[in-house]
């Protein structure tokens, strides 16, 4: 009689949300995706860029997915942010963070106010450390008749989660339809995390 076969479980997967917030609106959407995350089993842990230590650098060496967000200040992410980028150098140079999943998210004062840039420059940085780039998976919202700036998505931005806030107004005021789609990104970065964790337990 043949001995059954057991299916190997994998543990949860493990989120780290690495952000930097000048004001206290991106705070909220990273709060909103490790919500999504959370919501969807993950394991998650929020990290201040501008307050990272060496333990939460170790964090982020083990987690399975890295979601970055950052305001976009002057059409790019802020200096904090960057200063971090460049800080991931030492990651780069041992490919410690090949395969793992990257996303991003941004907020601004302007409804577009080049927060396209600020993802695609969290993109070629994930593409630089070898990591595999986790989209949207929205549709736009709010460009119809039909549609409402209640909408996810309201802004239309496909690469990652993008909300606008007005500069004259604090934290309390990022936009509800902003905090739901940034939850969304958290959800599908913790699904799509589950799906990489079953398939390398299958090939294991």
């Amino acid at each position: 009689m043949s001995t059954p076969v057991v299916p190997v479980v994998p543990a949860a997967p493990v989120v780290s949300v690495a952000y930097h917030s000048g004001y206290g609106h991106t705070a909220v959407l990273a709060e909103a995706v490790r919500a999504g995350a959370v919501d969807a089993g993950a394991d998650v842990h929020l990290i201040k860029v501008d307050e990272i230590t060496e333990e939460q650098w170790a964090l982020l060496d083990g987690s399975d997915a890295i979601v970055f967000g950052s305001p976009t200040y002057m059409g790019t992410a802020s200096g904090a942010f960057h200063a971090f980028a460049e800080a991931t150098s030492a990651r780069w140079a041992t490919q410690a963070w090949k395969d793992k999943l990257a996303a991003g998210f941004t907020n601004s004062g302007s409804k577009s106010g080049d927060k396209l840039h600020t993802l695609q420059f969290f993109q070629i940085l994930a593409a630089q450390l070898g990591m595999h780039w986790v989209n949207l998976g929205l549709l736009p919202g709010w460009n119809s008749s039909t549609g409402s700036e209640n909408d996810l998505n309201r802004l239309g931005v496909f690469l990652g989660a993008a909300a606008q806030t007005n500069v004259d107004e604090g934290p309390d005021a990022v936009h509800k339809a902003d905090v739901a789609t940034a939850e969304h990104l958290g959800r599908r970065v913790a699904e799509t995390a589950r799906v990489f964790l079953d398939g390398r337990a299958q090939v294991a």
